[in-house]
């Protein structure tokens, strides 16, 4: 029996060391004792002594090194030799992977798709408090992972609070911040985090106000938020009596719903300070991923009065770093487009179904990446907060993403573009390409150019069409 022993229970770098040396003597998997620092070893052990870090290398797929390094802070206690009995397949098949029958390839996927959620509701529901040290303020939180993401996600925690000095308390392991280095220190117990502070006072008011009661889900609650994590967020604490009266609310909600003059199109109440505050509000968006590496959100714009609102994909490299919707080349594509076709832009809402930028970097530039559905559905509540508040007479679906956001389902371009659709809650929407396949289109560009002019054409007069019945 070979013995490994690891550092730490995420030590990805120790087990890649030892598990390429091993490959390179294609020891079997079930031939090798993975142990942790001090653990105690195998009676049944042959003791054929310590391992050393192989000299040897081999290639394997790039994808195989990504999944490795989330599901290697999986609790699993199998799950180094599972990576290790994959890493063998590879070297015999080095398309193993793409085999999503394979028990052993599905069991690891899994293992690290659990690891990725438990890292996002780390990054979610993490909640400082603040209280003070000789050295002066700083912020603490306690947190308890269901694997070992503690050290992984401590790159994510110093890139969003760099000017702060703060702890994260775990039961396994706390990292501490002081604006310059991080350091590890030993497990901790819930007691030793702050229980409140004044700042949570505020942040309740706040969450109370912005509780929409109709879209409480109590079952999609729970599921993206259990319980166990309740009990560290301070407003958590709310969410009973705000359920229990959510029903009433809703009914006080749509009574006092303000009237809507779209012949002047002017609309009643104070819809230009809700889309204020919505915006505000997502500017701190973490329901997907994509909010770590972009630089903000990148919300509507437009006035509450709008009659007509566009729907894009995501924010480009230029709306990211401007903050704006539709400013790069495919927006300055469209705004030529809006202009021959007779529509200003400065009255019509414009936004995105996703609004953050998802990219890959290539070199000193950011990449465009599509958009995935569980990125558009993450998204779409606020999408859907846009409508209802602009409330416009029409919407336009520029390109695949954003009818799929708008409906809810797949909706092809070709076969669906030229003509009026209705959404789910019966508003109308009509399809056309995005501005950006202009520019990517390989020939007849002026032809397509064409064809997307005459269906914001279409757009326009079925728009005045609706102000003249009225």
């Amino acid at each position: 029996m070979r013995v490994v022993t690891l550092e730490n229970e995420d030590d990805f770098d120790g087990w890649r060391e030892a598990a390429r040396g091993l490959a390179a003597e294609r020891v079997p998997a079930d031939r090798i004792d993975w142990r942790i620092g001090d653990a105690v070893p195998d009676l049944f052990a042959e003791g054929e002594g310590e391992v050393s870090a192989g000299s040897l290398s081999f290639a394997v797929p790039a994808a195989f090194l990504r999944l490795a390094r989330a599901a290697i802070c999986h609790s699993d206690p199998e799950r180094f030799s599972l990576l290790y009995a994959l890493l063998l397949r590879l070297r015999a098949a080095p398309g193993a992977l793409a085999d999503q029958a394979d028990p052993l390839v599905r069991r690891i996927e899994a293992m690290a798709k659990e690891v990725r959620r438990d890292s996002h509701k780390m990054h979610a529901f993490v909640r400082f408090r603040e209280t003070s040290n000789e050295a002066g303020p700083i912020f603490v939180a306690w947190f308890e992972p269901d694997h070992h993401i503690v050290r992984a996600n401590a790159g994510f925690f110093v890139r969003r609070f760099p000017n702060m000095c703060w702890s994260i308390l775990t039961p396994e392991l706390s990292i501490h911040w002081d604006g310059e280095t991080v350091r590890e220190g030993p497990g901790a117990t819930r007691g030793d985090a702050p229980d409140g502070d004044p700042i949570e006072e505020v942040w309740k008011t706040y969450y109370a106000s912005i509780f929409n009661p109709a879209r409480v889900k109590i079952g999609a609650m729970l599921k993206e938020m259990p319980k166990k994590y309740w009990k560290n967020m301070p407003e958590t604490a709310l969410i009973g009596a705000l359920v229990a009266g959510a029903r009433q609310r809703e009914n006080e909600m749509v009574g006092a719903a303000p009237a809507v003059d779209k012949r002047r199109g002017e609309a009643g109440g104070n819809v230009e300070e809700s889309l204020t505050a919505l915006a505000s509000e997502a500017a701190s968006c973490t329901r997907c991923p994509l909010f770590a590496d972009a630089t903000q959100t990148v919300f509507g714009e437009g006035p509450g009065s709008a009659r007509l609102m566009f729907v894009g994909e995501q924010p480009g490299d230029q709306e990211d770093l401007a903050g704006r919707p539709f400013v790069g080349p495919a927006g300055q594509v469209w705004d030529r487009a809006l202009g021959d076709a007779g529509i200003d832009r400065r009255r019509t809402y414009v936004t995105n179904a996703v609004k953050h930028f998802k990219f890959v970097r290539m070199g000193r530039r950011r990449i465009h990446q599509k958009p995935e559905s569980p990125e558009i559905e993450s998204c779409r509540w606020w999408l859907d907060q846009e409508r209802l508040i602009v409330r416009p007479e029409l919407v336009v679906a520029l390109g695949a993403t954003a009818a799929r956001a708008l409906f809810g389902k797949t909706m092809t371009i070709g076969a669906n573009r030229g003509r009026a659709h209705s959404l789910p809650d019966g508003q109308e929407a009509w399809i056309t390409v995005h501005p950006s396949f202009l520019l990517r289109v390989p020939e007849n560009k002026e032809r397509e150019y064409a064809r997307f002019v005459a269906d914001l054409v279409q757009v326009r007069e079925r728009l005045e069409a609706l102000a003249a019945r009225a």
